[in-house]
């Protein structure tokens, strides 16, 4: 099956995809007739439009001038030794200006190499969304790694500030931890999910990440959002997070607000058939754990409000 690439509005050079993808990319809107596209055995990279009738397409009519032009490539940089690690990433070809590897990086010119990155994004394979019991599971292992790290900062805080006094330690303290626990997490949960693996370590161990709705990595501005926005699943009585098991796409209230989506780790990537739709040991482990700690959260509170009734 041939392998093609597409060049999008900044240069930037995207793929290997399958032709059925490609073709879907261009109904999609994100290929235009304008855009240059390549495949092995072309001599150079060639507008969209003039590939057509390899594609299986027929000749597009009615073209904007403007979307006859083809898109200026940006101009060439040499290549030096310290880009010689994302060498099989930037294409290189021998034109041009050259050092004495006579190699200079241009992203119109034929890849040398398929090497992957954490951050590509492949479409036209299948896409397994991740579930709510899955989610359950990762925010658990999250919420253990953001609250021992919360207390742990916001005791010595605490400390350090000298806030506490006859009658008001407890409230001091309180506000101290609370307003850490909020500033930690929405820098956790942001910068991890913006990170290359786009998940945090809790999604790392359960096998999802969050991707926006195109498969491609979020911002970190956009991370903070969604974590906000969390907040906002949890006002209406938890009912934003369990939206997450009955919309069609399986989002959650702050998915929606945020555009963005849970998928298994190998969703949007050139090896989909290693995604996996059941639970795994590592979701199993925790919801056991989850479940057990809450039995006794609700042990305890009965017996509580028992011994208060008989005393």
């Amino acid at each position: 099956m041939t392998d093609w690439y597409y060049a999008d509005g900044r240069n930037t050079r995207h793929g290997p995809v399958t032709r059925p993808a490609l073709l879907q990319l261009r109904q999609d809107g994100i290929v235009s007739d304008g855009t240059l596209v390549w495949r092995d055995g072309l001599a150079g990279w060639q507008p969209f439009r003039e590939l057509t009738g390899e594609l299986g397409l027929a000749p597009a009519a009615d073209i904007e001038a403007w979307a006859l032009e083809p898109v200026a490539p940006a101009p060439t940089a040499t290549a030096t030794a310290g880009d010689a690690v994302d060498a099989g990433w930037r294409p290189l070809t021998a034109t041009g200006a050259a050092d004495d590897t006579g190699l200079t990086a241009s992203p119109y010119a034929p890849p040398t190499a398929n090497v992957a990155r954490p951050d590509a994004v492949t479409h036209g394979g299948d896409v397994v969304l991740a579930g709510f019991l899955k989610r359950v599971a990762a925010y658990a292992i999250d919420a253990v790694i953001v609250g021992i790290a919360s207390a742990v900062i916001g005791g010595l805080i605490y400390e350090l500030l000298g806030v506490g006094g006859f009658g008001r330690g407890f409230w001091m303290e309180q506000a101290v931890l609370n307003a850490v626990s909020l500033v930690l997490s929405a820098l956790y949960f942001a910068w991890f999910h913006a990170a290359y693996a786009m998940a945090t370590p809790g999604k790392m161990a359960v096998g999802i990440k969050v991707v926006r709705l195109d498969g491609s990595r979020i911002s970190f501005v956009r991370g903070i959002g969604r974590y906000f926005a969390t907040i906002l699943s949890s006002l209406i009585l938890m009912i934003g997070f369990l939206m997450a098991g009955f919309t069609q796409r399986k989002q959650a209230l702050h998915d929606m607000v945020c555009d963005t989506l849970v998928v298994d780790r190998w969703a949007f990537t050139d090896r989909p058939e290693l995604q996996r739709r059941e639970l795994g040991t590592v979701t199993v482990v925790v919801l056991v754990l989850v479940g057990i700690v809450t039995g006794l959260g609700l042990l305890v509170l009965l017996a509580l409000a028992g011994f208060a009734a008989f005393s």
